[in-house]
């Protein structure tokens, strides 16, 4: 999945107003792998039952909003903190 340039260039966090990039294929693997096992929280304190098919990563890679269906979640509720995979 790709997102084009230009509207990569005006998304940003929701929260901190940060721009985005897109995540990386072993960022989503990890996810994924949480997500099988049941272990993944989004901000809102729900977990993530859905494999993630992509995702924009915050620049100060602390959250991850996922692409469902070729469209960017932009909310913070639905942001993934990072810290569950990478600490």
């Amino acid at each position: 999945m790709s997102i084009s340039k230009d509207l990569l260039a005006i998304l940003c966090c929701p929260e901190t107003k940060l721009p985005v990039m897109m995540a990386d294929a072993v960022l989503i693997k990890k996810l994924n792998e949480a997500v099988a096992r049941g272990g993944l929280m989004n901000t809102g304190k729900k977990p993530v039952a859905e494999q993630l098919q992509d995702g924009l990563v915050r620049t100060d890679l602390k959250i991850l909003y996922p692409i469902r269906e070729n469209i960017p979640v932009m909310l913070i509720e639905e942001g993934i903190p990072l810290d569950q995979v990478t600490s």
